[in-house]
């Protein structure tokens, strides 16, 4: 697709949401991008190594609470060879003073989570782009609040969801927009990671350990305490980010209403007792689940199960299935079996053979770009991608109703679970407009 037909489709989807003005929406590009990150600690310094090498950005100001993690931060900028930002400290609040500066374009949001909706909102009425590491918002409601005010102040949002630009995931949607597999009829996804000693730490970061909250280090800090609170998927948006973008959700199609079960609770307990026999948080009441599967149907008939699985030994996959009229892709498996095109009848095929065949123009073009990047490179691309939207004044590629969308499942789970596994109905952010909006994500040869 060239930029004239992209343009004159994306203007088509622009049609279906309000969050950014004609006039506005294709600007010219305004040069460098200055930036203001909320959180550098573990994940926003991750983040920044993404960032400190690109010539047509500037991260200007950073914000944390701990002087640890603003040291690092700091060791990284002199390190990079750039000018180091101006801080902001002190209490939860300090990211305000940085939200007030008029020389920031766009901010990077990486802190916990239950700060996400606050700092998201304060941001865009501060006249941001915003850019925010998952999850978005703990209730529907909150979901609901940061779509109002996207809408209101015209500044778009997009959830950091970098998994959208893995390399396999990026050259299957690839087949599935050839048609490879045929009309798609079911999809699998999740977040299947063993994320026991990130859960749980030594004290003072001193390695393995069954610490959390103010005696550990790193997300044992905060996340382990969403495990003993909340029972449902909380970290939907790996999984599910990328099957949206297969079957067009928002985009001609929709979530209509999902349910959600959960298994007994054990992993963690038994992970803590292991490492330190004894010790009292093994006797800790997780109410999350194990293993939480979440079913969900589509308005086109397409149906999509995700799993949330991160308190067990494993090795780390995202339980990928991709299955239609004409073939199936797993990625646990990384096999390929296409009817009439596989070598063998019946026989798997090694999906390298088919997703170098099918490898994206993005990957084609970006390969050398990403390299170093973490997350195997999907970082850069899902940052060039936030970035080239906010320098050209553009409508970001995932926006706030993708965002809100996949984010969503982790209170819609909870409330099912919490109620006997009964169905949910998947909120229409778009109020409507999903029929008319067209699916452009990775179209854009500039990264979107």
């Amino acid at each position: 697709m060239n930029r004239r037909d992209f343009v004159r489709n994306t203007t088509v989807a622009a049609a279906g949401f309000s969050i950014l003005p004609s006039s506005v929406l294709f600007a010219k590009d305004r040069g460098k991008l200055r930036i203001g990150v909320i959180g550098v600690g573990g994940r926003g310094r991750q983040l920044l190594r993404s960032i400190t090498p690109r010539q047509d950005s500037e991260v200007i100001a950073v914000c944390d609470t701990q002087e640890s993690s603003l040291k690092a931060c700091r060791e990284q900028f002199v390190k990079a060879g750039k000018k180091l930002p101006k801080e902001y400290t002190g209490s939860v609040d300090a990211y305000k003073k940085l939200l007030e500066r008029k020389d920031i374009d766009a901010v990077i949001i990486a802190t916990p989570w239950q700060f996400h909706r606050d700092q998201s909102i304060d941001a865009m009425r501060a006249g941001k782009y915003v850019g925010c590491e998952v999850i978005a918002g703990l209730s529907v409601q909150d979901h609901w609040d940061i779509v109002n005010v996207s809408e209101e102040t015209k500044m778009p949002y997009m959830t950091l969801e970098n998994v959208c630009y893995r390399r396999d995931v990026l050259a299957v949607l690839n087949m599935v927009r050839q048609n490879v597999f045929g009309e798609i009829v079911h999809l699998e996804g999740g977040y299947q990671h063993d994320l026991r000693g990130v859960l749980f730490t030594g004290k003072a970061g001193s390695g393995e350990g069954a610490e959390y909250g103010a005696e550990a280090s790193g997300e044992a800090q905060w996340r382990t305490q969403f495990n003993i609170d909340r029972n449902g998927d909380i970290y939907p948006t790996h999984g599910v980010g990328p099957l949206m973008n297969y079957i067009s959700i928002n985009r001609g199609n929709r979530f209509t209403n999902l349910v959600s079960f959960a298994s007994k609770s054990r992993g963690l307990n038994a992970y803590v007792e292991k490492v330190s026999p004894g010790h009292p948080n093994a006797k800790i009441n997780f109410k999350n689940g194990d293993i939480v599967t979440t079913m969900i149907n589509c308005a086109n008939g397409e149906t999509v199960t995700l799993t949330h699985d991160t308190h067990l030994p494993r090795p780390y996959s995202l339980g990928f299935r991709v299955q239609g009229t004409e073939g199936i892709w797993m990625d646990v498996a990384e096999s390929i079996y296409v009817e009439g095109k596989s070598k063998t009848y019946d026989v798997w095929d090694p999906a390298k053979e088919w997703l170098e065949k099918y490898d994206h123009p993005l990957w084609k073009k970006h390969e050398n770009d990403a390299l170093g990047a973490g997350h195997g490179g999907m970082d850069w691309f899902v940052l060039n991608a936030f970035i080239e939207a906010a320098k050209q004044k553009k409508q970001t590629p995932i926006d706030v109703y993708d965002s809100m969308t996949m984010n969503v499942i982790l209170p819609l789970s909870e409330k099912s679970i919490l109620e006997g596994n009964s169905p949910q109905d998947v909120p229409d952010f778009t109020r409507g407009k999903w029929s008319k909006r067209k699916n452009i994500f990775a179209l854009d040869d500039s990264g979107l």
